[in-house]
């Protein structure tokens, strides 16, 4: 019994946190709420797409919850931002990574200078995001029916439809990227999960930012 206990313990400590529970939940509110939006948005998209408006209750309920669920992730997102914003500025070791990036696909990281809390390719597709969404929040704004679109010119209705939709294609080939990514590495979906890496991975992948925590 005191084996076990020592074997936890042991294994207790080889743990570190990376996500606080409150970031966590942060993130999995952007998560669901993008789910719901790609759905409806893809309904609203084409009419070939139109039966996924089936799940929020037909077309009427999909127009109407689209943007309010919309602004959630919005200002979910931005609370997240804010939080880990401070990690993703730029360094001098960020562009010798993207210099190096055959030996990033072919997984050779001995080879990559030492990593802070996010690599060069997280970083980039932060910013990708935050650009993603504001332009999808502002030119929601100008094509949202209800409340704001007899504002505006017909013409700028057409260009914030179609700013809107390039947005969220790339906002869509982002996020497929982020998930693949977190597959790709092990231990990174658990970090999200359970808000804790090993040592070993923040080691391997991350040593900067371990250095950091250990000084």
């Amino acid at each position: 019994m005191s084996n076990e206990r020592s074997d936890r313990r042991a294994d207790k400590d080889d743990l570190i946190e990376r996500y606080s529970a409150g970031q966590r939940i942060n993130h999995w509110i952007v998560a669901g709420t993008f789910i719901l939006l790609a759905l409806s948005g893809l309904a609203l998209f084409h009419p070939s797409m139109f039966w996924l408006a089936n799940v929020f209750g037909g077309g009427s309920w999909t127009r109407i919850l689209h943007p309010f669920v919309g602004v959630l992730m919005f200002v979910a997102f931005a609370c997240l931002a804010v939080r880990l914003g401070c990690y993703n500025k730029f360094e001098s070791r960020d562009t010798e990574w993207m210099k190096k990036i055959g030996d990033v696909l072919d997984n050779r990281e001995e080879n990559l200078p030492e990593v802070g809390r996010y690599n060069a390719g997280q970083k980039l597709l932060f910013y990708v995001m935050v650009l993603c969404m504001i332009g999808l929040l502002l030119s929601g704004v100008v094509i949202w029916r209800a409340y704001f679109s007899l504002y505006f010119p017909i013409g700028v209705i057409r260009l914030a439809s179609d700013v809107h939709a390039v947005c969220a294609f790339v906002l869509i080939c982002g996020i497929i990227t982020h998930i693949y990514a977190a597959i790709w590495i092990k231990g990174s979906v658990r970090a999200m999960t359970r808000g804790t890496v090993t040592r070993g991975w923040a080691w391997k992948h991350h040593r900067a930012w371990y250095k950091q925590l250990n000084k």
